[in-house]
């Protein structure tokens, strides 16, 4: 019944595609109009409707005039004419959707047409790429286009300065990389006065290749990290530890949840090699972790697979596109734990002091939009989590790239000798290959068997990345044989030779399946573009990862009943597609690790959205007296409950009545405001707090404000990262709640809230806290201390006989309050003082 609506009705994205067709020939019928203006008045018109944007105009009224111009601009600056379906896709995209294209559509182009129109309201367009080479290249390219129409572009990359980030969002247009953009807004959360942010509001941004941002990058949240106290001995300790561990009897291992856990035995024989009565005991918690991770850096991550040893030091490797990524780290002491295993430096591990997913960045813009070659195996997920539609856009010209049945083999060996075979037939007809494989170590295995039949090629991964541009442009000349990790795809177009056409144009080989479909159709998309001839075809082994852990009994008993012989290969359209089914399980379980990833960070977004919303008034606010003056009246109100506006000396309990003194002394520095009252009420403290403060604003003038903004400011950030070490505390035991039938989400929700409730609270108090130990001393008397101190360098230690007399006169020159090394420090850090001034 559903295939019979659809046939008569139209999909759903047929039908909304439909709707989009009178918006095209209006944006059509344009164009005659729009191409006899002179280059002067194209401009003119950009500048006339920014004025309308500015009052008010709808950006939708404006779309089919501003998408002609911009069609015509890109004819006259790039020779470039946006066809229809680009129209189509440009509109997909204004209208906040994701626009799948096929590869070679001209994604670049047709974001053209929405980012300028956007750009109208001057509160900024950003265009998102997957690294920093194409977000240089398509600024430069792009930025003629929009540089003509008026608009100025900027570009933020690693490694680039405050000032010059600060410029790049200040333009119409920026372009840069995912992690930059996530990164500048942590980072800008973490900064003290309003003039040294980089970011403005966001607006709205084009994330080009989205489900590699949005989806496969998910799993991993931005993290800026701080040094923690750990020493690094402990993971050598741990490292060593692993060779005297059995797999399957000290420990077990799950390849598909990439998790390691100790049997019973195992935990025995480590708590025999540490000396320890109990693992488990909450004192050794820290040893249980990284016994764990130093267990899973042997045994579930590799070299050259997972990360690459270069220069000392351990770099990741993207599982997704095979890129290196600098800078990055495994968390919870996994990167130290590899570290130990390589025999690199280990470095610190760190504590987090800023954190964001990439879900959760991405939903704080106003409108978002998405381009991509394959997203719409992954439409549920993009609805589901950033409320994304995914609309699929027809291609200029049919596609005619014929993709071939899987072939499988039995083992690896034998599937890579055929792969090395086949290329050497194809390379000596002259047919192009380009060859996708999953690690940096298996390209470079082929690599080997290729040079002993004597066929060259090119080896593109994240080892040999300086010629990546070059190598992508030229796989498609005859004879070309391009061995590629999963980094060879995403932005490069790869044009056909001369007389390639003929020979069926450029041949894609997957070395295996990846465990998403997408990854395989962007492999497969690197062929057929604007209508070329192509073909693709992927060999497999029964010891793939993939079938291995994921392919269910049915594809080895499909096997047995087809006859599988040494060497033989079976190809078979019922064994492709129950691949296909193992990676839809893939793709469901891999959607279930980001769901969670996201509903534990959505607990803490909402704190994150708390503090950072308090921290962005803190900044801009011209008068922060009333906020310090309802933290006084919180902090109070507290203090005093257990007696309301009595005095202390109305506690009958002893113990209860010190307990309050003691406070008024650690939070008020009471003895000092009121040195000549032994027990003061609510009324008289307040007044003394308020008298105190008055004084701070005589001594401090104009800098006043800002002598409080220092201290609210330092105050939340300073709690702040010791909650999030809290909440990262919580979060890693939360599971073991489930063992108690418990709903895990559920107590960490019900927990976190306690402890940010806490949080809250404590910054108030610190900051109460501070300001009454705070005094401003006036620039002469610095001087003057200075000044003491030079003579005393100057003249050595006092005479005997003055001694006594300069140790005297010491206590009056300080006039400061006594303090214990063990009270807390009268700097307000809330340390105690032998570890801070002492």
């Amino acid at each position: 019944m559903f295939n019979i609506v659809k046939k008569i009705f139209g999909s759903k994205n047929e039908r909304y595609l439909k709707s989009l067709r009178p918006l095209v020939e209006r944006i059509n019928s344009l164009e005659e109009e729009i191409s006899s203006l002179s280059d002067e008045q194209l401009q003119s018109r950009v500048q006339a409707w920014k004025e309308e944007a500015a009052a008010g105009a709808s950006l939708d009224d404006l779309l089919p005039h501003v998408f002609a111009v911009v069609r015509e601009a890109s004819h006259r600056v790039l020779g470039m004419r946006h066809f229809d379906v680009q129209l189509i896709g440009g509109i997909v995209l204004h209208q906040g959707r994701i626009a799948e294209m096929k590869t070679g559509e001209g994604k670049t182009v047709v974001a053209t047409l929405p980012v300028v129109l956007n750009a109208l309201t001057g509160r900024g367009v950003h265009i998102v790429t997957v690294n920093d080479y194409l977000a240089r290249r398509d600024a430069e390219w792009m930025g003629r286009l929009y540089n003509f129409l008026g608009l100025d572009v900027g570009v933020v990359v690693h490694g680039m300065s405050d000032e010059d980030r600060r410029q790049a969002y200040a333009a119409d247009i920026t372009y840069g990389t995912n992690n930059e953009f996530g990164f500048d807004y942590l980072r800008d959360h973490m900064k003290f006065y309003a003039y040294q942010l980089v970011q403005r509001d966001l607006q709205f941004a084009i994330v080009d290749e989205v489900d590699c941002i949005l989806i496969d990058e998910a799993r991993t949240p931005l993290i800026i990290s701080g040094p923690a106290d750990i020493s690094v001995d402990l993971y050598a300790r741990m490292n060593s530890m692993v060779p005297k561990l059995k797999k399957d009897e000290h420990f077990n291992i799950d390849e598909k949840a990439k998790t390691v856990t100790l049997t019973e035995e195992g935990v025995h024989r480590v708590e025999n090699i540490l000396g320890l009565e109990n693992l488990y005991d909450p004192e050794n918690i820290t040893y249980q972790h990284h016994v764990l991770q130093a267990l899973k850096a042997h045994h579930l991550f590799g070299r050259d697979s997972e990360y690459i040893v270069k220069d000392g030091q351990v770099i990741i490797v993207d599982e997704f596109t095979g890129r290196l990524m600098p800078g990055r780290r495994f968390g919870d002491g996994l990167h130290q734990a590899l570290e130990a295993k390589e025999g690199v430096k280990v470095e610190a591990e760190n504590q987090t002091l800023a954190s964001i997913t990439f879900q959760n960045y991405f939903r704080l813009y106003d409108k978002l939009a998405g381009m991509t070659g394959t997203a719409d195996t992954e439409a549920v997920e993009f609805k589901e989590i950033y409320n994304l539609d995914v609309s699929v856009i027809p291609t200029h010209k049919p596609m005619i790239r014929e993709d071939l049945p899987d072939v499988v083999y039995k083992t690896q060996q034998e599937k890579f000798n055929a792969i090395a075979d086949d290329l050497l037939e194809l390379h000596s007809r002259g047919q192009p290959v380009l060859v996708g494989t999953t690690s940096i170590e298996k390209s470079e295995h082929l690599s080997k068997l290729l040079n002993k039949r004597e066929v060259p090629h090119e080896v593109l991964n994240a080892k040999h990345h300086e010629r990546e541009a070059e190598i992508v442009a030229r796989a498609g000349e005859m004879g070309r044989v391009t061995l590629a990790t999963n980094m060879a795809g995403r932005g490069t177009d790869i044009v056909l030779g001369e007389g390639v056409r003929e020979l069926g144009g450029l041949h894609i080989l997957g070395t295996e399946r990846h465990e998403s479909r997408r990854i395989d159709n962007q492999l497969r998309g690197r062929a057929g573009r604007q209508g070329d001839p192509g073909s693709s075809r992927f060999y497999l082994a029964l010891d793939d990862s993939l079938l291995r852990l994921f392919g269910s009994e049915r594809i080895t008993g499909m096997m047995d009943k087809l006859g599988m012989e040494d060497g033989q290969p079976i190809e078979n359209n019922m064994i492709s597609r129950a691949i296909e089914n193992a990676q839809t399980k893939v793709e469901a379980h891999n959607f279930n690790i980001r769901k969670q990833l996201l509903d534990f960070d959505d607990v803490m977004n909402q704190q994150r959205t708390v503090i950072y919303t308090q921290r962005r008034e803190l900044m801009h606010a011209e008068k922060l007296e009333d906020y310090v003056l309802d933290m006084i009246q919180d902090v109070l109100d507290d203090v005093y409950s257990p007696v309301g506006e009595s005095t202390p000396d109305s506690l009958e309990d002893e113990e209860e009545r010190s307990m309050l003194m003691g406070r008024l002394e650690e939070i008020f520095n009471i003895k000092r405001l009121l040195p000549e009252v032994e027990s003061p009420e609510k009324e008289k403290t307040l007044n003394a707090v308020h008298a105190h403060l008055e004084q701070l604003k005589a001594d401090a003038g104009d800098q006043y404000e800002e002598v409080l903004r220092f201290f609210l400011l330092e105050s939340l950030d300073r709690n702040w990262k010791e909650h999030l070490l809290q909440m990262d505390h919580l979060k890693q035991g939360i599971g073991l709640r489930g063992y108690g039938q418990r709903d895990p989400k559920r107590e960490y929700k019900r927990e976190g809230y306690e402890l940010f409730e806490e949080l809250l609270f404590r910054i108030k108090e610190n900051v109460v806290r501070a300001l009454c130990r705070l005094r401003i001393r006036k620039k002469e008397e610095v001087e003057g201390f200075r000044h003491k101190e030079q003579e005393d360098l100057r003249y050595g230690a006092p005479q005997k006989g003055e001694e006594k007399k300069e140790a005297k006169k010491e206590p009056q020159r300080r006039a400061e309050p006594k303090v214990g090394r063990n009270d807390p420090c009268t700097c307000g850090s809330g340390k105690k003082y032998k570890k801070c001034c002492g």
